[in-house]
């Protein structure tokens, strides 16, 4: 049986090589993108910030009504030192960069 490779004209294992590094990188700029921790980081951001200025807001009655404690500010502020705290984890310990591209016959480097 003959190697399907080989069947096309100018489709050699170096395009193959080429193909899958081409892929790797693209997998992982992916996975820095959809980033679980900036997801929730931003989303707990952004509803913190809108929690946070309902609570700045909230009038006696609605603060009455949860016994005293002005319960929409310090859930906003809870929920926007989370979203920091998932957004510097995320800047301090980025996705690992893909390890270099081995070509066919080379060593790899440590």
């Amino acid at each position: 049986m003959s190697d399907h490779h080989s069947e096309r004209p100018g489709y050699s294992d170096k395009d193959v090589q080429h193909e899958v590094s081409e892929l790797q990188e693209k997998s992982t700029t992916a996975a820095r993108l959809f980033d679980i921790r900036r997801i929730i980081g931003g989303l707990f951001v952004l509803y913190g910030v809108i929690v946070t200025i309902v609570g700045l807001t909230d009038d006696d009655a609605t603060i009455d009504k949860a016994e005293g404690v002005n319960i929409n500010l310090w859930t906003g502020l809870g929920m926007l030192l989370l979203g920091l705290f998932f957004l510097a984890w995320l800047k301090l310990r980025p996705v690992a960069p893909p390890p270099p591209a081995v070509e066919p016959g080379e060593e790899p480097r440590d």
